[in-house]
């Protein structure tokens, strides 16, 4: 059994939001190395280990070997309806997904996450698809500009631009480093100052590539169907762009009646299908301390209402598991 140093993150934040309950079914839908699943494990839930990354499908095969009551699933949470349906599951107590990049694929160079490491520019979390180096040396300035502007909010993304165009077209930018010392130049002397500057254009471009954001929204609508009810759905951020999604699923499950304040009953019929729990979580201290790349995290949770709606989802067969 190979040692493991992944730390989870909010692992006590995520496992109180859950509120796991002995024999209930849950879904990890983002896996990762399992440090989630095995505290879900742990409190005596039953675990679906879901991730699209092959090489943490692999840890995870190798860390709950013949564990009775962890399966693991190569697959996308954006497909989180059909692989219930795979396996004839009818609904979960449960769902987590930590949406951030997991440690598996930052601290392995080959991966091209990082910008410290000089290794392919890749970027893939499922290993298929356009890597990162397609989209740099493919797609024209105007779309350069706008997935930095979209997904990362760069204030330099022309100037950024400009230069990624101006460099593949003496040589294609295939290096993790080859692109963060072009963007490094590209912007004035002061952005240099404090954090990497190319930081925001690798965060950009990963979400591009991967369709981070795109699906994201039916996913979550998704996922909050597959619940039972009393059932609990908690997910973790790392940028504002996700936090905004998720925020605002949430508060569509929670909303109620939509009519004008001036009628004077409700004719939509609309109830609310959740309720948060409570106020958005992010890492004490002591996290920090021993686990700095949690610092942007943010934890929502919602559980799943016992409403007259709550079970009329066909798309799947109950069976027992």
């Amino acid at each position: 059994m190979m040692a493991f140093t992944h730390i989870p993150v909010l692992l006590d934040e995520c496992m109180d939001a859950l509120n796991i309950q002995p024999g209930g079914l849950y879904m990890d839908a983002t896996a990762g190395l399992g440090g989630h699943s095995a505290q879900i494990l742990a409190n005596g839930g039953k675990v679906l280990c879901v991730d699209r990354d092959p090489q943490a499908i692999a840890k995870l095969h190798e860390r709950f070997a013949n564990h009775p009551h962890a399966t693991i699933i190569h697959g996308n949470f954006f497909d989180c309806k059909r692989i219930l349906h795979g396996l004839g599951i009818s609904s979960l107590n449960g769902i987590l997904a930590d949406l951030g990049v997991s440690s598996l694929q930052l601290d392995d160079p080959s991966r091209g996450f990082s910008l410290h490491k000089d290794a392919p520019l890749d970027m893939r979390m499922g290993n298929i698809g356009q890597t990162a180096a397609d989209a740099v040396n493919t797609l024209d300035e105007r779309l350069l500009v706008d997935i930095l502007t979209r997904f990362a909010d760069e204030p330099y993304a022309r100037r950024i631009a400009r230069a990624i165009v101006t460099a593949r077209a003496s040589a294609p930018v295939t290096t993790t480093l080859a692109l963060a010392n072009i963007v490094r130049d590209a912007v004035p002397a002061a952005a240099r100052r404090d954090k990497h500057p190319a930081r925001r254009t690798f965060q950009a471009l990963r979400i591009y590539i991967n369709g981070e954001l795109d699906r994201l929204p039916a996913a979550l609508d998704d996922m909050f169907d597959c619940l039972a009810p009393g059932g609990r759905f908690a997910c973790i951020s790392f940028h504002s762009l996700e936090d905004r999604i998720v925020k605002q699923a949430f508060a569509r499950q929670c909303q109620g009646c939509t009519c004008p304040p001036d009628f004077p009953k409700c004719v939509c019929g609309k109830t609310p299908r959740g309720r948060k729990l409570g106020k958005p979580r992010t890492p004490g201290q002591e996290e920090l301390a021993v686990n700095p790349r949690s610092r942007s995290a943010k934890l929502r949770a919602i559980e799943k209402l016992d409403t007259p709606e709550a079970g009329k989802d066909e798309s799947v067969v109950k069976i027992a598991f």
